[in-house]
């Protein structure tokens, strides 16, 4: 059987524990100074929400809808002990079935890159189709095309690069957004859907 939550799964209580309590870690300004560009009641789309810290509480924090996917059964667990009214789907996200409407915004921190290259392609047309007109869709992944193990997991991990991932935004019909660096130097790319 495939491990749709790419090895999260597997080492959840060491995530859990140490980055998924982190209400102000690394990337939380971003994701802060993003969601106040939304107005109240916005609805946004967390990918690869892990535990729903920090990102999906920011969203909440700023007053905005939040709707979430993770692939990880443990991580779900988590969050849903956090965030029992936040609809939190248990996929993976190249299948969700949130793709089946619409948000304002659609955020994914610490996801892309973990994908397969070929998924990777599929999820950034499939993300910018649910942008309502004028959302917003933020996502991090290193500026150069590399191939590296992750971190926590040992399990592979690929950036495409910048020129493919713009490539990718502008061919889904995005407008390029402004690209940001946080604390922890993860490069984050956004695009804006037309009005």
């Amino acid at each position: 059987m495939i491990d749709e939550s790419n090895g999260y799964d597997d080492i959840a209580d060491l995530y859990i524990h140490g980055r998924g309590r982190a209400i102000n870690g690394i990337g939380a300004a971003v994701a802060r100074a993003w969601a106040r560009t939304f107005g109240p009641g916005s609805v946004v789309l967390d990918l690869g929400c892990g535990t729903g810290i920090p990102v999906t509480n920011i969203l909440l924090e700023a007053g905005l809808t939040a709707y979430a996917i993770d692939a990880s059964p443990r991580m779900v667990a988590d969050f849903r002990s956090h965030f029992p009214d936040v609809p939190v789907a248990l996929e993976a996200v190249e299948r969700s079935r949130f793709f089946d409407r619409t948000f304002d915004g659609i955020i994914s921190v610490g996801l892309m890159f973990l994908l397969p290259a070929t998924s990777q392609r599929a999820l950034i047309p499939k993300m910018a189709a649910a942008l309502n007109p004028g959302g917003k869709l933020l996502f991090t992944a290193p500026l150069s095309p590399i191939t590296w193990n992750d971190a926590m997991t040992e399990q592979p991990s690929r950036s495409l690069g910048a020129t493919e991932y713009r490539g990718l935004i502008t061919g889904a019909g995005l407008s390029p957004g402004e690209e940001f660096d946080d604390e922890g130097e993860n490069h984050y790319f956004s695009g804006v859907a037309p009005l």
